[in-house]
Order: structure tokens, then sequence, then C-alpha cells
């Protein structure tokens, strides 16, 4: 095919790959220009080539530009880092960002929510400096640096520039980590100064979960450090309607990997009856960060429609069928649309 974009297609553990195989036969219906170039990672990958994230993938990632990826398996007490991590750290994938918005067909508590979570994803606590003191006695060390802070403040606030946001929210707990977060705090207002037209702020981590549940519509763009991103940006998919409805991308300097966000707990289940959108959400930010918007919002309203009917939809959906029915189901709207 013409113009066709190659993209890595990473399926992950668990449910990852009927999530995939799901979003695949989708694009395939609605006739996407894209080529897949599938690497096997996480428990697989680990059986057989020794390692979670194979060089293989980490080459693949850097050809193509762009990835789509399932969730890799973390096993609680494991020595070893966490896959996810492990892999935005490689790839150098400082920035993490969740669009929390409404999605069409599905009722949400706060409908017409739109705002944005950006997380800096590879210090902090997820440095995954830990050591044993003493018996009994765990020391972990939070990596902050400036360079980090500001690269992700700049990211914040560039993109709240480009896509015509109005504020830029610091989240942080500097009353108490003053070095640490208070570093993160000076360069965020350091770069705000280089954005006059955009409003700043900034909340102390624990009041800004409050506001959220209060009033969830008062932020826009939201930045934080990679701890606080992670408990933020679940709460405010939640607000929105779950795991099925806001996508998830990481980004480098020139490079993205989009994303599903579930944890293991769903994989132990009904690996059949996972709802498709978990990681379809994620595929659709990524057609439109490829500027191929057109495709999304088919699709987009395909499977607003199944929604709607609800009668073709997973069980956290309130339905009955399973992930390959679903994702059938979408597929046959897209014919019919």
């Amino acid at each position: 095919m013409s113009g066709e974009r190659t993209v890595t297609l990473i399926p992950g553990d668990g449910i990852g790959p009927a999530l995939a195989d799901a979003v695949v036969r989708i694009f395939a219906a609605a006739a996407v220009p894209i080529a897949w170039e599938r690497i096997t990672a996480g428990d697989q990958a680990l059986r057989s080539h020794g390692a979670a994230i194979p060089a293989e993938l980490i080459a693949s990632v850097l050809r193509t530009r762009v990835a789509l990826k399932g969730h890799l398996a973390v096993r609680l007490g494991e020595e070893r880092e966490n896959p996810n991590v492990a892999l935005r750290k490689l790839l150098d994938l400082y920035a993490n960002v969740r669009a929390v918005q409404s999605f069409p067909g599905r009722t949400s508590r706060y409908p017409g929510l739109d705002l944005v979570v950006v997380r800096e994803a590879t210090e902090g606590e997820y440095a995954g400096i830990e050591h044993r003191v003493v018996p009994g006695v765990v020391e972990s060390i939070k990596v902050t640096t400036e360079r980090a802070c500001t690269r992700i403040a700049r990211f914040a606030f560039a993109y709240a520039a480009a896509a015509g946001r109005k504020q830029v929210t610091a989240v942080h707990k500097a009353n108490i980590m003053k070095r640490s977060d208070g570093l993160f705090l000076e360069c965020c207002r350091a770069v705000a100064r280089d954005y006059p037209a955009i409003a700043f702020r900034d909340l102390i981590v624990d009041n800004a979960c409050m506001q959220l549940v209060m009033d969830p519509y008062r932020f826009d763009v939201m930045v934080m450090q990679s701890f606080y991103g992670d408990l933020v940006s679940d709460l405010c998919a939640g607000l929105a309607g779950g795991p099925g409805v806001v996508p998830s991308a990481s980004f480098g300097d020139d490079r993205a990997v989009f994303e599903a966000v579930y944890d293991d707990a769903p994989a132990a289940a009904a690996p059949g009856g996972a709802n498709p959108m978990i990681l379809l959400v994620s595929a659709l930010a990524m057609l439109r960060h490829l500027g191929l918007g057109a495709y999304a919002e088919r699709i987009t309203a395909a499977t607003a429609a199944v929604l709607g009917e609800g009668r073709e939809v997973t069980r956290d959906l309130g339905g009955t069928a399973d992930t390959r029915a679903m994702a059938d189901a979408i597929i046959a709207r897209l014919g019919s649309g």
C-alpha cells in the first residue's frame, strides 16, 4: 500500500495479544495505511531470549519511531526492574501523557471532561535505586535532577501551547520534600515565564487529588513527577470511566510508544473477555499523532455506535461479548458506516 507507515507492535503479556489482535483487525477493516512490525516482549521474550525487552525491540522502535504496546507483566517481589519502566528508560521516553476525555457513547460521571496529565517517566522514585540497609530496613532513593524537571516542564507547556490550552498546573509535595520537589517547582516556574499566555499555578498533590474529585473541570494540563503522575493519571482515568476510555503515550524527543493501561489482574481472569478499548483508545491516539485523524474519527464513530447499542460489548460495559465479538461488532459498524 503506498504511503503505508510501519509501526512496531508489542502485544505484551496476559490479555495483551487478544487486545492487539482486535486492534489489528479493526484497523484492517478501516483500511488504515499501517504495516505492523510485531515484536515479542515480556514473559515470552524472557523465556526465549533471556530478556523481557530484547535488543530487537529497541532497534525496531528506534527505526519506526512509533510503537503500540500492550502491558508487560510485573511480578511482585521479583528483583528485576518493571519492564514497562525499563522500556521507557532504554528509549528515553521521558514524558508520559494521559489525555483524559469522555469517550463518545460511553456514560461518564463527568461528561465533557477534558484534561491532560503529563508525567515525568524516567526518574523520581521510579529510578529504581533501592538497597537493604540492615535486615528489616530498606532505603529507596528518589532521584530529582534539574535537567529532567526542566525537560518535562517544557514538554507540558509546549503541549499546552500547541493544543491551544490555557493553564498548566504543577503538582508537587514541596511543603515536605523541600529540596527534591522544591527543585521541580523551581524548574516549572522558570519555564512558565517563557509562556506568558498560559496561566500557571501549583498545587500540593493531596490538595490536587481532592480538587480533582470535587471538580475536575477546573483543570487543564497538569504536570508532575513520576510517582504522583502514576497515581493521579489513574485517578483521572477513573473520573472519565476507566481504562477503556483514556489513552496513554510515552514520548521521547523523536519517538513515541502508545500503550494499554491496565494491571496484571485482568490477565489472570478471563483473557477472552477483555474490553478491546483498553488498547484501542491508545491506538486511536497513535493515529492522530501520525496525522491519520480521519481514520481515528471513523473508528471512534463505529465504536461509539457499538457502545450506544450496548449489545455486543464486554462484561465491564454491561454485556456478555468477548474481546473478539466486540471487535467484530465494531468492524461490522465500519462496514455499514
